[in-house]
C-alpha cells in the first residue's frame, strides 16, 4: 500500500460550522470522511460508515448526501478517482497497481469509471498530463482505445 502524502488527514467540516438541517454533525462527518480516506483501497460499505456513526443506513445516507451534495458511493467514488490521478501524475504505477490501490476490484472497471468521470481513459489522461504521446500500438495499455477512422 502507498502511504499518504500527508501525515495527517484534514478536517473536513469545520467544527464551529452548524450543522446542515438534516446532515451529519460536523464531528460525524470528519470521522467518516476520515474512515473513508484511510480505508480508500479496501471495499467500503455505505452499512459500516453508518455504524461508525451510530446511524441507521438510510438516515446516514440521507444525511451524508444532505451534507456533500453526494451519495456515499459517490463521494467514494470522486475520492477514489482523485487519489487515482494523482498517482497516475506522481508516480509510474501501472494502471493495474493504482487501480488495486485505490479499492477498484480491476483494472477493467476502474478505466471505465474514470473514463465516465473524466472524459477521457487514464492512459490518455497520463499522457497529457506528463506532456507524452502515446506508446506504439502494440505496446499501448489494456484502457487505451483508438476513436474509429471515419471513411
Amino acid at each position: 500500500m502507498i502511504p499518504l502524502q500527508h501525515n495527517s488527514v484534514p478536517s473536513f467540516a469545520s467544527e464551529t460550522r452548524a450543522p446542515t438541517p438534516g446532515g451529519l454533525a460536523p464531528w460525524r462527518e470528519n470521522l467518516v470522511k476520515q474512515l473513508i480516506l484511510e480505508r480508500l483501497s479496501e471495499p467500503l460499505e455505505v452499512t459500516e460508515l453508518a455504524r461508525a456513526c451510530a446511524l441507521s443506513r438510510s438516515h446516514f445516507s440521507r444525511a451524508f448526501k444532505c451534507t456533500t451534495g453526494l451519495s456515499p458511493q459517490d463521494w467514494i467514488r470522486q475520492q477514489r478517482i482523485l487519489r487515482a490521478k494523482q498517482l497516475i501524475r506522481d508516480t509510474d504505477l501501472s494502471l493495474t497497481q493504482i487501480s488495486l490501490e485505490c479499492g477498484f476490484c480491476d483494472q477493467s472497471h476502474f478505466c471505465h469509471i474514470f473514463t465516465r468521470s473524466e472524459g477521457i481513459n487514464p492512459f490518455a489522461w497520463r499522457c497529457q498530463k506528463l506532456g507524452t504521446a502515446p506508446a506504439p500500438q502494440a505496446t499501448r495499455h489494456l484502457c487505451y482505445v483508438e476513436r474509429p477512422v471515419s471513411r
